[in-house]
């Protein structure tokens, strides 16, 4: 066990505030800094198979799929995603459970070990220190999710067996590019020579097709190579070689179970699965969480215009006689495209602030929102929460929604 000076934090609550301290901004692209504190650490990989997972929208459901059905084929995971929701070790499951605080701690005391004064910003040092829990793990598969881009992120100082890309749209364009050619290019950065890819978005930029060819990709493709069906509530998937499987509609994106088949297909696990009971059963935290009834509450950490369009298609479902939208947003999200297509629900709105120099005004939400919506300015996002619970009737709708901070206000105060 490693012996911690006295001057370094000794609570997990502390390493987090110390990490927050010691770089001059939260983002800063670039992989030198990482990658040498990385090679000072001289952790094993070697035995363990990694697939690192970028995109827009589905990264996180596809790493739960994943690790859900290696796990139910007798493979041992670890899984690393951002940002957590309620408690900072949530970004590290092995076997789908958290490690103890003080498990992390010593992992942030071999880092900043390690860093020797080396400049990490608060991901990169949190990246590094759950790849020396991995290591230190050593499970059969280590699942990656990107946390921004690809080429420039922190995970991406380790070569994947499979690269997987789940969707490509518009968000974070300060630094990803303003157009989806701009954003594919980033995120084919996780792609390596002669190396394994599997890509779910089903429009792809020509511009990720070339570089796949340039790299002598071997690569699966949504709508090609892999594909999917849902009729009447069932869900039906078509693979490679004449591979086929069905069962419940799944509670996550369709597209996102259907490219996890795809990467289960290429690892040689998917003849082992139970497919069925694998979409009955997989569930995220804050992705169409249904959190209360009467009324019917749904939490989602949707943020960008194609997951507001998905959630919206999810609340078409539920034929609610009245939606109430519990919004709180960052205002450097496309906020207008965002909101805009859920005035076709005449919903009634509850805006909320969010804190930091990130977080929007209600008042801008407000000024974004289409003409002639029926508008509360409340002053935090649980106050818009009791506001809305106080106006709806029990067979309407509550959706939160807009930031991972604004469903984390709501389920710090409705799950123990």
């Amino acid at each position: 066990m490693t012996q911690q000076p006295s001057s370094q934090p000794s609570t997990l609550e502390g390493w987090l505030r110390y990490l927050e301290s010691i770089h001059p901004s939260t983002i800063d692209m670039g992989l030198e800094r990482t990658r040498e504190v990385f090679q000072r650490l001289a952790l094993d990989f070697s035995s363990i198979r990694v697939i690192t997972v970028a995109g827009t929208n589905g990264k996180g459901t596809t790493c739960a799929m994943l690790e859900q059905a290696l796990e139910q084929t007798g493979h041992r995971t670890c899984v690393y995603s951002s940002p957590h929701i309620l408690d900072y070790r949530e970004r590290l499951r092995v076997s789908g459970q958290m490690l103890s605080e003080q498990a992390h701690c010593q992992a942030f005391a071999l880092v900043e070990q390690a860093r020797a004064g080396t400049s990490l910003t608060y991901f990169e040092f949190g990246t590094l220190a759950a790849l020396v829990l991995i290591a230190q793990q050593q499970p059969d598969f280590a699942i990656l999710e990107v946390g921004l881009g690809g080429r420039l992120d922190a995970v991406n100082i380790l070569d994947a067996d499979i690269a997987v890309i789940t969707t490509i749209d518009l968000d974070h364009q300060d630094w990803l590019g303003d157009t989806r050619e701009l954003v594919a290019a980033e995120k084919a950065g996780i792609f390596r020579r002669n190396g394994q890819a599997v890509v779910g978005e089903p429009q792809p930029p020509a511009n990720l097709v070339d570089i796949a060819d340039n790299l002598n990709l071997d690569v699966s493709w949504q709508g090609r190579d892999f594909s999917f069906r849902v009729e009447h509530n069932c869900f039906y998937w078509q693979g490679q070689n004449g591979v086929s499987c069905s069962g419940p509609l799944p509670a996550i994106p369709p597209a996102n179970a259907s490219t996890a088949l795809a990467v289960l297909q290429r690892l040689g696990v998917l003849a082992e699965l139970d497919v069925a009971t694998l979409l009955a059963n997989i569930r995220l935290a804050g992705r169409c969480q249904l959190i209360g009834e009467h009324p019917t509450v749904l939490v989602d950490v949707a943020h960008n215009p194609q997951s507001a369009n998905y959630l919206l298609q999810q609340i078409s479902k539920y034929a609610a006689p009245k939606v109430h939208l519990v919004v709180g947003m960052l205002k450097d999200k496309d906020i207008g495209a965002c909101l805009g297509p859920f005035a076709s629900l005449s919903p009634s709105w509850y805006l909320a602030p969010l804190g930091g120099p990130r977080g929007a005004s209600a008042t801008m939400l407000a000024n974004l929102l289409p003409d002639g919506q029926k508008v509360l300015e409340c002053q935090s996002v649980q106050d818009a929460y009791s506001k809305a619970l106080q106006q709806a009737q029990q067979q309407d709708l509550v959706v939160v929604f807009g930031s991972f901070f604004t469903v984390a206000e709501i389920l710090s105060i409705t799950t123990s």
